[in-house]
């Protein structure tokens, strides 16, 4: 499916009905590595429609020169996102970039949340990044590109990584990223913290972002879960599969109550 705003033609694909979710995924990549991760998690839950765009100069969405900053894309999310779901409010989740955006298209327009969930969020400012260390496995499994995400290496996880990560990271216009990627810090006003349900999920060996900032995020939010899971890295959401559906079934009890 396709929605055009501006110069930029999203393209997205969906799967259900009712309570829209907005799902971004990180640097690099396209809609099939949330798509794989999210959709065990959330297919099984009733009346919610899960919406997986590729995000500009990644998967098929095109990143024109005028889109040269991080500002930029949050202000394109934001127009995705309320043309998606037709003005009402949806859930929102990211992953690693996906989740630096996710956090600020909240900030921005809270009444348009109903809850917010940050998978190994990247943050303006990282801190005490662990060194990468493998804990299944010899190490050689695979390229360097699976190496250095992945920190459990068995053939289950080589074969999602081919499948859902490689075939997006090969049409990623590098350009494009470059270009964004110069002007990364987000400069609009901040404002108060989202106040919605949230949920914050960081692998404790993520040697991408680290887990140490996204602890700082749970004293920012003021209705947030933080799980530290150990044995995932930046890969958590390929890694441990069954602890994130239980933090996002227990996020979407918490979205239920929180709702009018």
């Amino acid at each position: 499916m396709q929605i055009r705003i501006g110069e930029v033609v999203f393209h997205y694909v969906e799967h259900g009905t009712g309570l829209p979710v907005v799902l971004l995924h990180g640097a690099g990549v396209d809609h099939r590595e949330t798509e794989a991760c999210f959709e065990p998690a959330l297919r099984p839950v009733d009346g919610m429609r899960r919406i997986y765009p590729d995000l500009p100069g990644m998967g098929r969405t095109n990143a024109p020169d005028s889109l040269s900053s991080a500002d930029d894309v949050v202000d394109l999310l934001l127009e995705f996102s309320d043309q998606v779901s037709a003005g009402a409010a949806h859930l929102l989740i990211g992953h690693s970039a996906g989740a630096y955006f996710a956090q600020a298209m909240a900030t921005r327009s809270p009444g348009q949340v109903a809850g917010l969930a940050l998978v190994c969020p990247l943050l303006a400012e990282s801190r005490d990044i662990p060194h990468h260390r493998v804990v299944v496995g010899s190490g050689g499994l695979g390229d360097e590109d699976f190496r250095s995400y992945f920190v459990i290496h068995t053939p289950d996880m080589l074969q999602r990584y081919e499948t859902y990560v490689a075939p997006g990271a090969a049409l990623a216009d590098q350009a494009a990223l470059e270009r964004i990627g110069e002007r990364w810090s987000l400069t609009a006003d901040p404002g108060p913290a989202y106040a919605g349900p949230t949920v914050i999920v960081a692998g404790r060996l993520d040697s991408t972002v680290g887990y140490a900032s996204a602890m700082d995020l749970v004293h920012h939010y003021p209705h947030a879960s933080l799980a530290v899971v150990d044995d995932a890295g930046h890969a958590l959401p390929h890694e441990q599969p069954e602890l994130l559906r239980a933090l996002l079934a227990e996020w979407l009890v918490r979205v239920e109550r929180s709702s009018p």
